[in-house]
């Protein structure tokens, strides 16, 4: 199913980064997907769900909170059978070079 040329796949992808948007990192107060924690985001054809995602450190407070809160946003995307949430800090998260204008904007960095 094809509309606009956008497969089913990444209209999932997009519902999910959408959801993404709004679980928020609980000390800095920005979603994770504009602070640049979610590296990808991918579809594949039978609507299983991958994200990487990185946390600010490894010593991170909300370690044991983030990734479980991205699992629940990607699953609640209408249409995706499994979710798989992998954590990486490799490349390790850096803020003046991933986080999104639009966060640097909400922060007022930008």
């Amino acid at each position: 199913m094809e509309s606009n040329g956008e497969t089913i796949q990444d209209q999932i992808v997009d519902s999910i980064i959408n959801n993404l948007k709004r679980v928020y990192d609980p000390e800095i107060n920005l979603n994770v997907y504009d602070m640049g924690l979610i590296y990808q985001v991918a579809v594949n054809k039978e609507l299983d769900a991958n994200v990487i995602m990185t946390l600010t450190s490894p010593n991170c407070p909300a370690a044991e909170i983030l990734p479980m809160e991205v699992e629940f946003a990607t699953r609640a995307v209408e249409g995706v059978n499994h979710v798989k949430v992998t954590l990486t800090f490799d490349p390790p998260w850096n803020p003046d070079q991933m986080i999104s204008d639009e966060g640097k904007y909400q922060l007022g960095i930008l």
